[in-house]
């Protein structure tokens, strides 16, 4: 077994990263770290994540599934905002939940994709 201490980052892929870097930090606000001729670091909270470019980017959920996504958590009051916000700038959520009970991750959540088709998740979390 590997003791692992955390998570370092993860990477999201893209096939235009200024395209990419407008829509997560222009628009979604997450900090930008730094950016090089292939990837955009960007930050949220204590958390790293890296769009990085790819000449084939695979779209693994067709139409509105959201089986392979990226979860970033907002409070209550934030989640009610945000969903208002995406609307404005005519991001579409193409479904929203609520997970009660035994659920590992309970609360409200929202799914939409980036300019990619990269499917995101915004999950309120506040407990039950």
């Amino acid at each position: 077994m590997i003791r692992m201490k955390g998570l370092t980052h993860f990477t999201i892929p893209v096939s235009d990263l200024q395209r990419a870097k407008k829509f997560y930090v222009d628009m979604l606000g997450f900090d930008l770290v730094r950016q090089n001729q292939h990837m955009v670091f960007c930050k949220c909270q204590d958390d790293f994540f890296v769009l990085t470019h790819s000449k084939k980017p695979v779209d693994p959920n067709p139409g509105d599934e959201h089986d392979i996504h990226t979860a970033f958590y907002v409070d209550a009051d934030e989640y009610d905002r945000a969903l208002r916000y995406l609307d404005e700038k005519g991001v579409r959520v193409f479904k929203s939940e609520e997970r009660h009970g035994d659920a590992t991750f309970t609360g409200r959540s929202a799914y939409f994709h980036d300019p990619d088709r990269n499917v995101i998740e915004l999950h309120d979390s506040d407990k039950d």
